[in-house]
């Protein structure tokens, strides 16, 4: 980790030879790639590849098999002393925010409540000083008019983009976010889609699994494609989409009508 005084690295995220079995079943099989600060990298590719496993192994909820991760110069690894993991787990932590599927708000909290739960009784922020970095950042992601509301009365668009405001509460230095417009309607998708355009053209660090191609091509530096568990190819948007080497890359895109 860097000390005082010291640049921060360059890389916000390195992997190497990460691997996750489930039983018998490898979801990941080496996989190696990195995230440079202030980067977009979108990571797609079929179901069942290993994408959304690589994000939590990247933030800990699955515990890694095999190799290494790296985020903001603290390192996670397979076979690591459980007090060593806890430590590291913990910087981490502090660095990275996750943006879920599902939202994973609090249903007994209003939409200013979820924002900031974290860094009251997490980063010790006082509760004035939360509440106006609250407001700042749910208008940031338009919901502005919102921050009375419990989850049970947004919509999917809105819930996510209350998701992502709480995310950007703790001060990341990078956003992994996994799947977020699946879940949406097209309109609704369209919305939060605007949301993480405009945090890349701020230049936020985002790792990104998505089926959302116009953003890879528009937003991503990098697109890693997965399939069965290792990345196929990497590349800039116009080499993957107009110009892909893999077999199985173009297959991906062909099902989509993605590819040029």
């Amino acid at each position: 980790m860097s000390g005082p005084g010291e640049a921060a690295p360059a890389t916000a995220i390195r992997v190497r030879g990460l691997a996750k079995r489930h039983g018998k079943d490898e979801v990941l099989r080496g996989i190696d790639l990195e995230v440079a600060r202030g980067e977009v990298a979108a990571v797609i590719g079929p179901s069942g590849g290993g994408k959304s496993t690589l994000l939590r192994c990247i933030i800990g909820l699955e515990t890694i098999d095999g190799g290494e991760v790296e985020v903001g110069g603290i390192r996670l690894a397979a076979g690591m002393p459980e007090t060593e993991r806890r430590s590291a787990l913990a910087g981490i932590r502090r660095k990275v925010g996750m943006v879920f599927q599902a939202f994973h708000l609090f249903p007994h909290l209003t939409v200013l409540g979820n924002v900031i739960e974290a860094p009251v009784h997490v980063l010790g922020v006082p509760r004035e000083r939360a509440v106006e970095e609250a407001r700042r950042l749910l208008g940031r992601v338009g919901m502005e008019e919102k921050v009375d509301r419990r989850p049970e009365s947004l919509s999917g668009g809105e819930k996510q983009r209350a998701a992502i405001a709480r995310a950007l509460a703790m001060h990341p230095e990078t956003l992994l976010l996994d799947e977020p417009t699946s879940a949406l309607d097209p309109r609704m998708a369209a919305e939060v889609l605007r949301v993480m355009e405009g945090l890349a053209r701020e230049g936020q660090t985002m790792l990104v699994v998505t089926h959302a191609m116009g953003f890879a091509r528009a937003a991503a530096r990098t697109v890693h494609v997965f399939a069965g568990g290792r990345v196929a190819e990497s590349g800039p948007p116009a080499e993957i989409f107009e110009r892909p080497r893999d077999p199985r890359t173009r297959a991906f895109l062909a099902d989509l009508g993605a590819a040029d």
